[in-house]
């Protein structure tokens, strides 16, 4: 089986249905539950505007794309963290302009499944029961956590087109 490079950095998009180990990856995040949907805009930007300058300031660095990582199924409110996978161990609350107080956490390790959405963001849902589908005919379960790498990051003149978010889900153990 492959081994995902931390933190997943794959050139082309993921081809739906791959199956990896991923290692243990530290993040520095934002976290929320019970977080209601339709403020997730706010709390993306508000992460993602600010969170790079703040982590610069105690000498660490992202070493990949910004990410959500859901601990539950979203439906009107969702428990999940945001922020971006980093080259050292946050150990100290920093708190951004925006008022959110970011800390260390983990994307966790295991065996993964993958594949990249190319399209906007309102796309997401569509891909996503696409792939969970896919995983179901392969006989593979999805298991809590799942996450999202925005790897196009949007630009107000970018074309939502061509934006690629790479889907993540830990596989429950298979009962071969």
């Amino acid at each position: 089986m492959t081994t995902l490079p931390p933190p997943y950095d794959a050139a082309e998009p993921i081809s739906t249905g791959t199956v990896a180990d991923a290692p243990l990856v530290h993040t520095a995040v934002v976290s929320r539950t019970d977080f209601p949907m339709y403020e997730m805009p706010s709390l993306m930007d508000g992460t993602f505007s600010h969170l790079v300058p703040a982590l610069e300031e105690v000498g660490i660095a992202p070493i990949g794309p910004a990410f959500s990582l859901h601990r539950r199924m979203p439906v009107d409110t969702a428990d999940l963290e945001v922020g971006f996978p980093v080259d050292g161990h946050l150990t100290q609350t920093l708190t951004l302009p925006s008022g959110f107080e970011v800390r260390a956490s983990v994307l966790p390790a295991g065996r993964v499944a993958a594949a990249s959405h190319v399209g906007g963001y309102d796309g997401l849902a569509e891909a996503w029961g696409a792939f969970t589908a896919q995983l179901g005919e392969a006989g593979e379960q999805m298991a809590f956590p799942f996450w999202e790498f925005y790897v196009t990051a949007p630009t107000p003149d970018i074309d939502p087109a061509t934006l690629r978010t790479d889907l993540f889900t830990l596989l429950a153990p298979r009962e071969d």
